[in-house]
């Protein structure tokens, strides 16, 4: 790690040309069997953000991207860099014409070429000296100059990634596109690079897309989270807001492990095996679901409003995750618990809601 820092501080600092902001309209995809795989998708990334696209596999996140690289056509829809149309009904500009660069899951190092030469690939327009050149400044913004002569086999696969970043940063993108950048990486190394690439890209100045399917990645890097399934945009937005004001169920449970329960509404409010809710604007009869958040409990040994006994529990550090009995409960319901909050001893408990964590939905809506 001491020597991850030594090259970070080494790194050097260069902008791109300019930041863009790229919108996609109205976008849909199928395949020639008539497989769709995007409906009607429209948001925007603007200038200088990095924008995170998030969903589960198959929503389409990738067929996004290549179709805003170039190296897919959308069956209908446009995509426009700043004012400029580059793919549409009677538009489409190549990939090498669009400003975008794009990073590949797998890194896609050429293994006979050097890493300057790996970085100066796609840098066809320029001269050798030039190429040489932009090539050693974009290596030396992701730390890695001391690297230049070596070949893609000897890096780790954080430098590799890193590597893969110099390359697209080189031709100094209005956009750039990262297709899912640290699903190779092993957990200790993965809070690092990512860490170290959002710092390049804040550098860089580029508007960037980033693909993952991994809720708690798109909070950590985005200034927004697109949200995707099934090739239909769900929701956009903070992280907070999201978290804080899902749309629908999916969206809740896309951002958190969820305990829910179907009720009917009476006087404005819901009953739950764990506790009574606030349900606005449900007529009385309305069926509802209430999702609980495994963080919406408190509980104690002493008081609460509702008993539960411990049917499992599992620690991990700083919280520990309880199985738990409620009666009108068809099913255990979990929780994530701060260690300590019930002795190892201890069975039986009371437990509170944190309204907070409560979210409450129209039932039906699981797949809107």
């Amino acid at each position: 790690m001491k020597t991850q820092d030594r090259h970070s501080q080494s790194r050097v600092t260069a902008g791109v040309t300019f930041a863009a902001r790229l919108a996609f309209e109205r976008i849909s995809h199928a395949y020639a069997n008539g497989s769709e795989t995007l409906n009607d998708v429209s948001f925007s990334a603007e200038p200088g953000e990095v924008l995170c696209l998030l969903g589960p596999s198959g929503s389409g996140k990738t067929t996004l991207l290549r179709i805003a690289a170039g190296i897919e056509p959308q069956t209908a829809g446009r995509v426009i860099l700043n004012d400029r149309e580059i793919a549409g009904p009677s538009v489409f500009l190549p990939p090498e014409k669009r400003s975008i660069g794009l990073v590949f899951q797998d890194f896609a190092l050429f293994p006979h070429l050097t890493i300057l030469d790996n970085v100066r690939f796609g840098l066809t327009a320029l001269s050798g000296d030039e190429a040489r050149k932009e090539a050693s400044i974009a290596l030396s913004r992701v730390g890695l100059a001391h690297y230049a002569d070596a070949y893609p086999h000897v890096l780790s696969g954080g430098e590799q990634q890193r590597v893969a970043l110099a390359r697209a940063l080189a031709p100094r993108p209005a956009v750039l596109l990262m297709d899912e950048p640290f699903s190779g990486l092993d957990s200790r190394l993965k809070d690092a690079v990512r860490a170290e690439t959002l710092s390049i890209l804040r550098e860089s100045r580029a508007t960037a897309i980033v693909v993952t399917h991994d809720a708690e990645e798109a909070m950590r890097m985005g200034d927004r989270i697109a949200l995707l399934r099934d090739g239909a945009l769900v929701q956009t937005g903070r992280a907070e807001e999201i978290y804080l004001r899902p749309v629908n169920l999916f969206a809740a449970g896309f951002f958190s492990e969820l305990n829910c329960f179907r009720v009917r509404a009476s006087g404005g409010m819901v009953d739950t095996p764990v506790g009574r809710v606030e349900a606005p604007g449900f007529a009385d009869g309305d069926e509802a679901t209430v999702a609980v958040r495994m963080s919406g409990f408190d509980v104690s040994e002493t008081e609460g409003e509702i008993e539960a006994r411990i049917l499992s529990r599992r620690y991990l550090g700083v919280v520990e995750l309880i199985e738990f009995a409620v009666p009108g409960a068809d099913k255990p319901v979990k929780a994530s618990v701060r260690c300590g909050r019930l002795s190892p001893s201890t069975r039986d408990f009371w437990l509170s809601l944190r309204k907070s964590d409560v979210l409450v939905f129209v039932s039906g809506d699981e797949n809107a």
